[in-house]
């Protein structure tokens, strides 16, 4: 294979950076044109193994693809520089956005722009949910998997990352063998160097954050942290857990803003992912204004994303290796029909979100199941999500153009009196949103503290 010259690598994992719309598959669609079709930079086998390996992976893919991409193509440098080429752009343009929605978001204009984004939102889980099952769900035993994940996290409130390692030790344990013809192992990949050179540089900021006493920027780091290793899947199948904790555990977004920062990703070239750093900006908004929203913004950025070299830098000499092994193709097949369940729960999470002013909780023993108020359903919204669904799902309109339309309509319907955000009551984004801890001291001697976040709406 031909090896490309700095000036055309840097020219074209700039130009997949800055044109990666669209979600996952619509970014790898693009990186295989770039990087196989058009050039013989990689090749097909290369490519694929390259996926499934970024698949089996916490993490974004695409981001992880581009990355291996880099790699393959110029070592270690080459993968720095082609993982950073597919997230800055869309960081850039989010902490423009949430700096926007900071000031602006509690402005009636904004709310009904945003409505209409909501109402595509629940359309795009839905499509992703589509998408997700036909690869997925090839056999009974996906299927069930999938309704058994879908249960677990629906009416049992179990935790994501349990439902996830379960499921991998399932498909792990009851994997069957491939055939395939066993690969040497590679012979110097200084593994070990590499993986202790990205911990620290992952952990460095966490522990200077403990150092120097801020609760709040340490806090964004470990929970972000934590993310990192349990996103298997991709963002859509990690923002149930995300939103679960974000908003009723520790109050730094409400439900409306929470969807909102999907919307907005949505509309930015990078990993659907960048979501979180919408998340960590406006924690830090909501606790101490803009400087302080910049700084948790950076620092949900590293958290997110140093992992990812961590896994690829790490692993990619040992990707043929590890393409031969039947258990981690077994564990990826059950962790990906798991996915389907998690998907399914938050395509429904955010349509009674979106079409209900008033959702309460339905208990049962050990059941707990969301329940809205049928008399607060929003039509407005109904009838956007049916028009964003004719336009992606049977039109196939590109996704830019349906939040666009579909935003501007929200306008529309509020301007001709039907009011659609002031329907929703306060779940749409108030003006300014107040962040608290309450602490209380815990132990025998009460010598430890434990602290949660509280939000209260300042109107």
């Amino acid at each position: 294979m031909p090896k490309p010259t700095l000036n055309e690598f840097l020219a074209i994992f700039g130009r997949i950076g800055l044109l990666s719309f669209g979600g996952p598959a619509a970014q790898i669609a693009l990186m295989h044109r770039e990087l196989v079709e058009r050039r013989p930079w990689l090749t097909e086998t290369q490519f694929l193994n390259a996926l499934s390996f970024c698949m089996l992976l916490p993490g974004p893919e695409a981001m992880q693809l581009a990355t291996y991409a880099g790699w393959r193509l110029r070592g270690t440098s080459g993968g720095l520089i082609a993982g950073l080429l597919f997230v800055v752009p869309g960081a850039l343009v989010i902490f423009v956005l949430a700096l926007i929605y900071a000031h602006f978001g509690g402005v009636p204009l904004v709310q009904s722009l945003f409505l209409g984004v909501k109402a595509t939102v629940v359309i795009i889980v839905i499509e992703a949910l589509l998408r997700v099952s036909k690869r997925a769900l090839k056999g009974v035993q996906g299927v069930v998997i999938a309704g058994l994940s879908f249960l677990a996290i629906f009416a049992l409130q179990l935790p994501f990352p349990l439902i996830i390692a379960a499921a991998g030790l399932f498909g792990a344990m009851t994997a069957q063998g491939t055939g395939a013809i066993p690969v040497a192992p590679p012979a110097r990949p200084r593994t070990a160097r590499t993986v202790a050179i990205w911990l620290a540089l992952w952990a460095a900021p966490v522990g200077v954050l403990a150092i120097a006493n801020q609760p709040l920027l340490f806090e964004i780091a470990t929970f972000f942290s934590t993310l990192a290793i349990v996103t298997f899947g991709g963002a859509y199948a990690v923002l149930a857990y995300m939103t679960q904790e974000v908003v009723t555990q520790k109050g730094w977004l409400t439900t409306a803003q929470m969807m909102d920062a999907l919307g907005l990703a949505e509309t930015t070239p990078g990993p659907l992912i960048l979501v979180t750093q919408f998340v960590g900006f406006m924690a830090g908004f909501g606790s101490g204004g803009i400087l302080l929203a910049f700084v948790a913004g950076m620092v949900t950025l590293w958290v997110t994303f140093v992992p990812c070299f961590l896994w690829i830098l790490a692993g990619a000499p040992w990707l043929d290796w590890i393409s031969g092994r039947p258990r981690l193709s077994g564990a990826l097949t059950a962790i990906t029909a798991a996915v389907v369940g998690v998907i399914l729960n938050l395509s429904i999470w955010f349509a009674v979100h979106v079409f209900f002013g008033t959702v309460g909780t339905f208990h049962l023993g050990p059941l707990s199941i969301v329940r809205p108020d049928p008399a607060t359903l929003n039509l407005a919204a109904v009838a956007l999500a049916l028009l964003a669904a004719v336009l992606l799902l049977m039109r196939h309109w590109p996704l830019m153009a349906v939040l666009a339309l579909t935003a501007v309509a929200g306008v529309a319907l509020s301007a001709a009196g039907l009011n659609p955000v002031a329907s929703i009551r306060g779940e749409i984004r108030p003006p300014a949103l107040s962040i608290t801890r309450e602490c209380t001291m815990v132990g025998p001697l009460k010598e430890g503290r434990k602290c949660r976040a509280r939000s209260t709406m300042e109107t």
